[in-house]
């Protein structure tokens, strides 16, 4: 079991740093719509041959059709709202709180539905990283404007829409295989932005001729950082591993701080290292 929860904290610690980086490729597209759209049509296309055959050989069962649907329009909401978010706010401080509101409520929903648990160092570390995060956010601050605000609310909301396809997933992985779970993630992105991105042709010529390898890039990145943290999640509770995997927001922030420019720089990489402490005590002693 300790053998098979340290596998699955290597994996979703995988899982953040490769989050952290395609969520910086989103933040420089032109089109954070059609650029989502494009990333995860070309994944989807990749991982048909797969999902069709399992799909073919296996009827779904009636009770994981209604959790598939759950993580379906969970991720439609999810990328929808994401793109609202960066298209206001500041990558180091959009990111922090998206992935706040998840590591806060996750872990809760896996104690409450799941009967799992979570340590006194586990309460602590979660602690470091829900309180880490919000700080970086700069929520409350007398330098927040009417734009700061929106930015907020959208990261807020993608924070729970996460929690509703996480649920699903968790449970449709034990009726389905981890690509076929992937698959429907990526169906949501490429269902939620179709509209936009094939009625706008020029914007999508534009999106590939400017940023083609960030797109491919992004079609590899996306989709291994989730199929990571799916595995990790057949191997370890969710109370655990779900805070873990925000070691993205620490490679998020420097991503926004030392590339992007942002401002705040200190408080954010102080934060950062909070986030850092915090993901430890889960990690080792949670």
């Amino acid at each position: 079991m300790v053998f098979l929860t340290s596998i699955a904290t290597l994996l979703v610690i995988c899982s953040g740093v490769i989050h952290a980086c395609w969520n910086l490729f989103t933040k420089r597209s032109l089109n954070k719509q059609v650029f989502l759209w494009s990333i995860h049509v070309l994944a989807v296309a990749a991982l048909f041959p797969f999902v069709a055959v399992e799909l073919f050989t296996n009827a779904l069962q009636t009770p994981v059709v209604y959790y598939v649907l759950l993580s379906f329009f969970s991720q439609l909401a999810y990328v929808y709202l994401m793109s609202k978010a960066y298209q206001f706010g500041d990558l180091s401080q959009v990111y922090p709180i998206i992935r706040g509101t998840s590591a806060f409520f996750v872990p809760i929903v896996g104690i409450l539905l799941f009967g799992e648990s979570l340590s006194l160092f586990g309460w602590v570390g979660l602690a470091c990283v829900t309180g880490g995060l919000l700080i970086i956010s700069g929520l409350g601050t007398s330098k927040m404007d009417a734009l700061s605000y929106k930015a907020i609310l959208f990261a807020f909301l993608v924070g729970l829409s996460t929690i509703g396809y996480v649920l699903g997933d968790k449970v449709t992985l034990q009726y389905l295989s981890p690509l076929t779970v992937l698959e429907i993630s990526n169906l949501g992105f490429v269902v939620a932005f179709a509209w936009v991105s094939l009625k706008s042709k020029e914007e999508l010529r534009r999106e590939w001729q400017v940023n083609k390898k960030t797109i491919i890039l992004g079609a590899i990145m996306s989709p291994t950082s989730y199929l990571l943290f799916l595995l990790a999640m057949k191997m370890a509770p969710l109370a655990h591993i779900a805070p873990v995997r925000e070691i993205g927001t620490v490679f998020g922030t420097l991503f926004g701080i030392y590339i992007l420019k942002e401002q705040q720089g200190l408080k954010r990489v102080m934060m950062s290292a909070v986030i850092t402490v915090g993901i430890i005590c889960i990690g080792m002693w949670g």
